[in-house]
């Protein structure tokens, strides 16, 4: 039993040794925790010594090229896990039908040719909200949340909404999906009650959603086009050119777009000012990068700090035919059906194979081995939205005059930031 779950290798900081002396269930509540205060000196040895670290409710994989496979191939590592979630929403699809149609439908719906206006609108919006709040905010609630959420409102179409239901119904969705799987158990204290507030939120989302687009059916009656990724998908859908994307499919892509949107990015954009904040030296780089006007160099700054402090550290896929990982290494393990496989991805943006130097912080890496919106056939559909939503929220931040962290950031017990107190000087 204790090879099947362990293999023994020297280890080089002592993890694996204290693992091994542990009873099997308390293997990966440990492994867990430290994931959270010590991941990066986890991370190293993994990778070093057992790349492949299998336990009795997952197998975690820390290197680069076994995050990729398990993300690349879907065929073998699949979202099943997501279904029970997200019911027949494509996202909690592989290779069907319904995933390659309608996420074809949503790309060329986010039109990538409005990314400028996108970031305008961010800078403005971020802009505002800190100026009115006279030197002191919660960047979370007061800025981050606040112009996800007002981005669907204005920008994606979600018109006559309450911006806070607008995030109840995208929190719990997202904690439900992504942060109270059964391998959560050992973090999440009430599991039941989260999926109980994610079918409340969604039975409200729904019936918001269904108001909306009979509202925009009666406009679009009318003449008027509101030219939003709303309107297009329900315009899409009245013409009968796709049989089977009818109102219904209209709801649940909506739907996806908030829930999308909202907590994913303001975590991402905190989570890279906490790394630039403890950085004194690269918070000067930054700050002197963000006063130009093309962003493109303050862009790396923030990417590089996501990569040392991601929002998204690992994926998690399910096993669906025997597979082998590490192959051809000293560390190769048959992978059975039905294992929940993590992917550390982590772990593998510190991996020398594909990032050298990966303890420098250098924002001019490139960003085609990052795994910030994720790689394969789940990676990211807004990504490129995100990026500019996530990157100019930091700059605004960070042309503040004298702008520092007054707080640390407040979980609250749960999954994302929920409090990060900021101050600057500010003249009227």
């Amino acid at each position: 039993m204790m090879k099947r779950y362990l293999q023994k290798f020297c280890p080089k900081n002592g993890y694996l040794k204290k693992i091994e002396q542990l009873p099997l269930e308390q293997r990966w509540r440990q492994v867990r925790a430290w994931m959270d205060t010590e991941s990066l000196s986890l991370y190293e040895e993994l990778r070093e010594s057992c790349p492949v670290l299998e336990l009795p409710e997952l197998t975690i994989v820390t290197r680069f090229s076994d995050c990729t496979s398990v993300l690349r191939q879907y065929d073998v590592f699949s979202v099943a896990l997501y279904k029970p979630k997200q019911s027949d929403f494509w996202m909690s699809q592989d290779d069907t039908a319904i995933h390659w149609r309608e996420k074809a439908i949503m790309r060329s719906v986010l039109d990538l040719e409005q990314l400028a206006s996108t970031r305008q609108y961010v800078a403005a919006k971020a802009s505002s909200l800190l100026h009115n709040a006279q030197g002191t905010i919660d960047v979370v609630g007061g800025l981050c949340r606040a112009v996800s959420i007002a981005f669907v409102q204005e920008q994606f179409g979600f018109d006559e909404s309450d911006p806070n239901d607008l995030f109840e119904w995208s929190y719990w969705s997202q904690y439900d999906a992504f942060h109270n799987q059964a391998f959560d158990s050992v973090v999440v204290k009430d599991p039941t009650q989260i999926v109980a507030n994610r079918e409340a939120a969604g039975q409200n989302l729904g019936v918001y959603l269904i108001k909306l687009i009979q509202r925009r059916g009666a406009e679009l009656k009318v003449g008027k086009d509101n030219n939003d990724p709303a309107t297009r998908l329900l315009k899409l859908s009245m013409s009968g050119a796709l049989e089977k994307f009818d109102p219904a499919r209209v709801i649940r892509n909506l739907g996806g777009l908030l829930i999308g949107t909202v907590e994913t990015t303001s975590h991402a954009a905190i989570n890279a000012l906490v790394e630039l904040f403890e950085r004194p030296e690269i918070l000067k780089q930054a700050i002197a990068a963000a006063q130009k006007d093309d962003p493109s160099e303050f862009d790396g700054y923030v990417l590089e700090a996501l990569r040392f402090n991601p929002s998204l550290p690992y994926f998690f896929r399910v096993c669906e035919q025997e597979t082998q990982l590490a192959t051809g290494t000293d560390y190769a393990r048959t992978i059975k059906p039905g294992t929940t496989v993590i992917a550390i991805t982590h772990s593998a943006m510190f991996d020398e194979t594909a990032f050298p130097q990966p303890q420098v912080f250098d924002p001019t890496r490139p960003e085609t081995n990052t795994f910030h919106f994720g790689q394969g056939l789940h990676e990211c559909l807004g990504r490129h939205i995100g990026r500019q939503m996530i990157t100019e929220l930091v700059r605004q931040v960070l042309l503040l005059p004298g702008v520092k962290a007054v707080s640390k950031v407040d979980y609250k017990g749960g999954p994302f930031p929920e409090e990060y107190r900021l101050e600057w000087c500010h003249e009227e």
